[in-house]
């Protein structure tokens, strides 16, 4: 069964940046569609980034225009490279397949963004 773990979070001040990584276990090329979640304080997990077998994005309306969702199928990777952050994407970040989460959730990786 193919695991992730993500990883690239951290603090860092409103208005700057950080590239998040998810390393599956095994080959994500059959996966399709996969996303970027993400949990914020006290909130329900939600959908944040999306992208398709063939390189197709979608955005939460919240990070249109300063995050990019980005996969590597050679390297069994997803990338989220985040700008311009805001103290409200202060969350922990998962990645799964979308729209149904297949695969067992990993530990996600947490971003603060300080005000």
């Amino acid at each position: 069964q193919v695991q992730v773990v993500e990883s690239g979070g951290g603090l860092v001040q409103a208005g700057g940046s950080l590239r998040l990584s998810c390393a599956a276990s095994e080959s994500i090329a059959n996966l399709f569609t996969m996303a970027w979640y993400r949990q914020p304080p006290g909130k329900e997990r939600e959908m944040v980034a999306v992208i398709n077998g063939i390189g197709g994005t979608t955005y939460d309306e919240s990070v249109k225009g300063r995050f990019t969702i980005s996969r590597d199928n050679a390297e069994a990777t997803v990338y989220l490279q985040m700008n311009a952050l805001k103290s409200e994407d202060t969350a922990v970040y998962y990645c799964n397949t979308f729209p149904a989460p297949k695969i067992p959730w990993g530990q996600g990786t947490q971003v603060t963004v300080s005000s």
